[in-house]
C-alpha cells in the first residue's frame, strides 16, 4: 500500500517520551481517569462558586503544598513555569520559593499527555490569497484558510494517484461565510464544493462575498424603469426595499397586472447569485440545512442533477471542515462511515463546549464526595444525564475504557479552548479580573439572599465538594462595567432588572440587591481583593491541564476512524496551523479503502 505523501511519520502527534502511538494513548487513558487532581481542575471548578464556601476553592481543593508557591508567582510567571521553562534543569535539592516535587511531576504529565502542536506548512510556498477572494477574512482567518487550502489540495492529489480515481466533491461542514470553499474553487485548485450552512443569513453573505471574487454572477434584472420610480417616488422611503408595500402603491396608483408583471420589485437581497459551470473551473452549490446527525442523504439530493435519486457511485466525496463546532466534527468523521460517496475526511473541530455526552454520569465513587468530572456547580449534571448518542466519546475505546468509560463535562471542554500559550499579560489581567467580579458578585447574591445553597449528599457535610449554589449566570456586559467592582455590580443589576431575558430574576434582584450601597460593595471587594490570586492561579491550572482535554478529544476522533478497519484505510492527526495564529490547530484525517 503506498504511503500518502501528506501523512507524517507517526498517526498522532504525541511526545517523544512515547515509543508508540499505543503507549502514548493508554497512558492518557490512565492518566485521564486515574489523576485526581486533573479530574478536578478539568471539570471540578466552576468560577461561580470560588468564594461561596470556605475556606474556598483554592485553599480546600488545591494540593497543600502547592499552595504557597502558587500564590507568590505572579501570574505571566506561573504560566511560564506550567509551559515553557527547562523543568529538567531544577535541582533535586531545591531551597525555599522553589517548587514542590509533586507540581513539577503534574506539570510535567501534562505536558507530555499533550499532542505536540508545533507546524510545517505542507508545501515550502502555497499560493497567496488574491484580494477578491480573501475579502472579509481577519489575518487569523487568511493564515487557515490558506494553509488548509493547500493541504487539502495535496491531500487530493495524493488520494487520486492512489486510488486512480479524482475526488468529485468537497463537503464543508458548516461552511458559515464559506471562505474556504471559495478558496478551493478558486484559481489554481478549482474544486467543486458543497458548503452546507444552517443559517440563510450566513449563505446569502457568502453569495455576496461569491459575486465579489467573481465565482458568480448578480441575477440579472428587466424592469420598466419608468413605471418602477415612479413607485418608488410614491412610496415611504423606509419601504423602498418591502415587495408587498410597492405593490399596493402600485395598485393605489392604477398599475395594471400587465404593468406591474414588467417591474421587478424585489429587493437586493432577493436576488440570487448565478452560478455558471465550466470546464476546468470551480463551483460552489449551497445547501440550506442543519445537521443533526452523519446522513448525508438529504444534503445529497440537493445537488445538481441529483433531486431524484442520489448515485452514491457516480460521487467521491471528501468531507472538510476548519473549526466545525460542537458535534458537527463528529457528523464530518461519521459521514465516511455512513456514507458511501465519502472517500475521505479532513477535520479541524473546535467548539468543544458545544458537543454533548454521550456516556452519562459516572456509577463508581468519585474522590471528591461527587460525581467524577461534574463541576460543583450542579447545573452540568443535568446535561450530563442527556445521554446524547451523538456525543463524546465517539470511539469504543474511549466509552469503555475500565468498563465505565472516560468523560469530560461542559467545564472540562469549555476550558479546552482557552489556548494559555497564547495568552498577554494584558489578556491575562483582563480576564483574570472579569472573573474575580464574577466570582465575589456571587457571594454577594449567596449572602443577600439571591441565591441559596444545595448540598449533594448531606446537609451536615459542610466541605466545598458537597455543596454549590445555584448562580445566577449574566454573560457578558458592557465594556464600561469591567472598569470597576462596583460598575460591574451596577451593570449587572441593571441587566438583570431591566433585560426581558432575564425576567425571572427581576423581583428578586429588586427585593435583595435594589438598596445595597457603594460602601457595601466596596466592602465586598476590600475582603476579597487579596484573594485573586487564588483564582488567578486556579484558572492557569485549569487551562493548562486542560491541553490534555483537547488532546482526549482529538485522541477519540482519531480512534473512532480506526476502529473502523474494514472501511478505513488509513487514519493520522496532525497539526495544519501555525499555533500562534490559530490554537485549534489539529486536523483529523480519514481515508477510505
Amino acid at each position: 500500500m503506498r504511503t500518502f505523501q501528506s501523512r507524517p511519520e507517526r498517526d498522532l502527534p504525541y511526545s517523544d517520551e512515547f515509543s508508540s502511538a499505543e503507549e502514548y494513548i493508554e497512558s492518557l487513558l490512565d492518566f485521564t481517569t486515574n489523576s485526581e487532581t486533573f479530574r478536578f481542575l478539568c471539570g471540578g471548578v466552576h468560577i461561580l462558586d470560588f468564594f461561596t464556601t470556605e475556606p474556598g476553592v483554592f485553599v480546600a481543593a488545591v494540593p497543600k503544598e502547592w499552595q504557597a508557591f502558587l500564590l507568590e508567582k505572579e501570574p505571566m510567571v506561573l504560566l511560564d513555569f506550567l509551559m515553557r521553562d527547562d523543568l529538567s534543569s531544577l535541582s533535586p535539592n531545591r531551597g525555599p520559593g522553589s517548587p514542590p516535587e509533586s507540581l513539577v511531576r503534574y506539570v510535567k504529565d501534562i505536558r507530555k499527555h499533550s499532542l505536540r502542536r508545533s507546524f510545517q506548512p505542507s508545501k515550502p510556498k502555497l499560493p497567496i490569497l488574491p484580494r477578491s477572494v480573501a475579502l472579509g477574512m481577519k489575518t487569523k482567518k487568511v493564515h487557515e484558510v490558506t494553509h488548509f487550502a493547500g493541504y487539502i489540495d495535496r491531500l487530493a492529489e495524493d488520494i487520486a494517484e492512489t486510488r486512480g480515481k479524482d475526488l468529485t466533491h468537497f463537503v464543508d461542514f458548516g461552511s458559515g461565510q464559506n471562505y474556504l470553499g471559495r478558496t478551493l474553487a478558486s484559481p489554481p485548485y478549482n474544486k467543486h464544493i458543497v458548503a452546507v450552512e444552517s443559517k440563510e443569513a450566513n449563505m446569502a453573505g457568502a453569495k455576496d462575498l461569491d459575486i465579489l471574487s467573481g465565482l458568480a454572477e448578480k441575477e440579472k434584472r428587466v424592469r420598466n424603469k419608468k413605471l418602477y420610480h415612479r413607485i418608488l417616488e410614491a412610496t415611504d422611503p423606509s419601504q423602498h426595499n418591502d415587495e408587498e408595500a410597492l405593490k399596493r402603491v402600485a395598485r393605489e396608483l392604477g398599475v395594471t397586472d400587465e404593468e406591474l408583471a414588467t417591474i421587478d420589485l424585489r429587493s437586493r437581497k432577493e436576488m440570487q447569485a448565478t452560478y455558471t459551470v465550466e470546464e476546468g473551473k470551480g463551483t460552489i452549490e449551497y445547501v440550506v440545512g442543519r445537521l443533526e446527525h452523519a446522513d448525508l442523504t438529504g444534503v445529497l439530493s440537493q445537488l445538481r442533477g441529483c433531486e431524484e435519486e442520489v448515485d452514491q457511485d457516480k460521487l467521491a466525496m471528501m468531507a472538510v471542515s476548519i473549526h466545525s463546532c460542537g458535534n458537527l466534527s463528529h457528523y464530518g468523521i461519521r459521514s465516511m462511515v455512513l456514507n458511501p460517496c465519502i472517500h475521505a475526511v479532513a477535520i479541524v473541530g473546535c467548539c468543544y463546549n458545544l458537543m454533548t455526552e454521550k456516556l452519562g454520569p459516572p456509577t463508581f465513587k468519585p474522590p471528591f464526595g461527587r460525581p467524577s468530572l461534574q463541576p460543583i456547580n450542579a447545573r452540568v449534571a443535568r446535561e450530563a444525564e442527556k445521554r446524547d448518542p451523538q456525543g463524546f466519546p465517539m470511539s469504543e475505546r474511549v466509552s469503555t475504557y475500565n468498563d465505565d468509560g472516560v468523560r469530560l463535562n461542559i467545564t472540562a471542554r469549555m476550558m479546552a479552548c482557552q489556548a494559555p500559550q497564547n495568552w498577554t499579560e494584558q489578556e491575562s489581567s483582563g480576564f483574570f479580573t472579569r472573573h474575580f467580579y464574577r466570582a465575589v458578585l456571587q457571594k454577594m447574591f449567596l449572602d443577600r439572599g439571591v441565591i441559596s445553597r444545595i448540598y449533594h449528599g448531606e446537609e451536615t457535610d459542610k466541605s466545598v465538594f458537597n455543596t454549590s449554589t445555584n448562580p445566577v449566570v449574566i454573560g457578558s456586559l458592557r465594556k464600561q462595567c469591567y472598569t470597576s467592582f462596583a460598575a460591574y455590580v451596577r451593570g449587572a443589576i441593571a441587566k438583570l432588572t431591566t433585560n426581558s431575558e432575564f425576567s425571572q430574576y427581576n423581583e428578586v434582584i429588586t427585593e435583595k440587591m435594589g438598596n445595597i450601597t457603594d460602601e457595601e460593595i466596596a466592602r465586598y471587594e476590600d475582603e476579597f481583593r487579596d484573594r485573586k490570586r487564588e483564582l488567578s492561579a486556579v484558572w492557569s491550572l485549569m487551562a493548562f491541564s486542560a491541553c490534555v482535554v483537547e488532546s482526549l478529544i482529538v485522541t477519540d476522533r482519531y480512534l473512532f476512524l480506526r476502529e473502523h478497519s474494514d472501511i478505513v484505510q488509513d487514519c493520522w492527526v496532525e497539526t495544519v496551523f501555525d499555533y500562534r495564529e490559530s490554537p485549534r490547530n489539529l486536523v483529523v484525517v480519514g481515508i477510505k479503502r
